[in-house]
């Protein structure tokens, strides 16, 4: 236990004040925690090689995995399945097009640095580019008072639709990957089957859990005792999760499904038995504020600033960011309604956060032919893809939104 003990004084305490810094300056949390462990995981630069093992601790690890899992259930909680809906063909189109122009030109880029790398390594690494923070924008939006507005309502849609689409190109790429590394050969039937397994479970979980979950939590709230809400709710989500897993897909996929599935009239009755009646958000904020950072700062420990100094990395890594920011400006093709500023959307789309990161280690974890599919170089490259744009996007959305209002003003006037 001592450097487990170890591990997380240093986490935290670095997470927080890198979180702590970078929210002075307006910009978002997650950048300052990152940076915080790259500077902790690369202390031996300075000589200081005494928390060098840390970041492998299987402990860790396990608990920064609990945290992608509450980081996915509490945007799937945020995210509502009739808002996606009604949303309309604008925010479909732009997350289809976010999703497929950003991975094909990340693969063709990939392929041209490392040649020798396997296409399905190529297309992981383009696949890291795909998915859009949604938290990053929709603090944007709010703070200008924009969330509701054409522009708003597209790109907070299209965000959520690309995760699900994102979480669904994860899971057909995870499972190719895996049968080339035991030698299976590629089949169109495979990709089929992974396509049609991931579409099913998300679907299935989502119909089966919208029944389900009123029941369960019906049944729940007959039992005495307190903190039911939170330990029903955190049951659910790991069940789903676990199912996930079990399917042969990533658990984030199980976890976010839970996470759409609930509707706080389904925990009424137990909602009802807190003395302060806290919605779920409230009660797993805690939890989350404890695990969440852990995952990031951990990505953060293990960028080897070594291996991004070796050659060719740096271009690889302006390069992939380059294409990672036109890839969504291709997006804003797909807005339908008139006025909107589709130069707004295609900008609201860039900041790649959490989403890319979870990518990136989950990458970092698969094997082909005894190579890992993300390397050190590439994860390197990846994670100065992720601090750019998601730096970038917040004062480039305030200046579009701005201007267009602006513009748009003295037309009303």
């Amino acid at each position: 236990m001592t450097p487990v003990l170890a591990a997380l004084v240093l986490i935290l305490v670095g997470g927080r004040l890198g979180g702590m810094l970078f929210e002075r300056f307006g910009q978002s949390a997650v950048l300052g925690e990152l940076l915080a462990g790259v500077l902790l995981g690369n202390l031996g630069l300075f000589g200081l090689h005494l928390f060098e093992g840390l970041r492998d601790l299987p402990a860790v690890d396990a608990l920064a995995q609990i945290g992608v899992l509450f980081l996915l259930f509490r945007v799937g909680l945020e995210s509502d399945v009739k808002k996606m809906v009604a949303v309309g063909g604008s925010a479909f189109l732009v997350a289809v097009l976010g999703v497929i122009a950003p991975m094909v030109l990340g693969f063709f880029v990939t392929r041209a640095f490392f040649p020798a790398q396997g296409a399905l390594a190529d297309w992981f690494v383009g696949a890291t580019l795909c998915a859009t923070s949604v938290g990053i924008t929709a603090r944007v939006l709010g703070d200008l008072g924009r969330a509701s507005s054409a522009e708003g309502r597209i790109v907070l849609g299209a965000a959520v639709i690309d995760d699900v689409l994102g979480l669904i190109v994860l899971a057909v790429l995870s499972g190719l990957l895996a049968a080339a590394n035991e030698g299976r050969a590629f089949a169109p039937v495979s990709l089929l089957w992974i396509v049609g397994k991931s579409l099913v479970f998300l679907v299935g979980a989502v119909a089966l859990g919208q029944w389900l979950s009123p029941r369960f939590f019906h049944v729940a709230s007959r039992l005495p005792g307190e903190g039911l809400l939170l330990t029903s709710s955190l049951a659910f989500c790991f069940a789903l999760a676990w199912l996930a897993a079990l399917a042969g897909l990533a658990p984030i996929v199980g976890a976010f499904a839970a996470g759409l599935v609930l509707d706080p009239a389904h925990y009424r009755e137990l909602r009802a038995r807190d003395a302060k009646h806290r919605n779920l958000e409230e009660l797993i904020e805690p939890l989350a504020s404890f695990l969440v950072p852990i995952f990031f700062v951990l990505m953060g420990m293990r960028v080897d600033l070594h291996a991004l100094a070796a050659p060719g990395v740096p271009a690889f890594a302006a390069l992939l960011t380059l294409v990672a920011i036109a890839g969504k400006q291709v997006c804003s093709l797909g807005v339908l309604e008139p006025g909107a500023d589709r130069l707004a959307v295609g900008l609201g789309m860039i900041p790649r956060g959490e989403v890319g990161l979870i990518f990136a280690s989950i990458g970092a974890t698969l094997m082909v032919g005894g190579q890992r599919v993300i390397t050190p170089q590439v994860y390197s490259a990846v994670v100065v893809m992720v601090g750019f744009t998601t730096l970038m996007t917040p004062p480039l959305l305030v200046w579009r939104l701005r201007g267009g209002a602006r513009r748009r003003s003295p037309a009303t006037s």
